[in-house]
């Protein structure tokens, strides 16, 4: 009897321990991904010479224009065919990106 009891004792010995090391590697989780975003951040911080893409930072001045010629056929039962006969489109201007350090 005595033998046994010794046997549920290190087994439950056994489970606390295990228990406590899931636990610390939650609780260290959090400072793990913080350490890992700190190094990504210093990583673009010190490769990218200007600044990163902000969308007020782009000043744009663009005409679009599209020609299109399509035919339009009708078929028996309803059915409709349409076909493009010239397609044409254009993009003239400028476009900068200011605050560029």
């Amino acid at each position: 009897m005595l033998r046994l009891m010794r046997k549920g004792q290190s087994t439950a010995e056994y489970a606390i321990v295990i228990g406590l090391v899931i636990a610390a590697a939650v609780a260290m989780q959090i400072y793990v991904k913080r350490g890992i975003q700190g190094k990504v951040r210093d990583a673009v911080d010190t490769t990218l010479a200007a600044k990163q893409y902000e969308p007020y930072y782009l000043e744009s001045d663009l005409t679009n224009t599209r020609k299109e010629s399509t035919t339009a056929t009708t078929q028996a039962g309803g059915g409709v065919v349409r076909t493009i006969n010239n397609d044409e489109a254009n993009r003239t201007g400028t476009q900068d990106i200011t605050g560029v350090q």
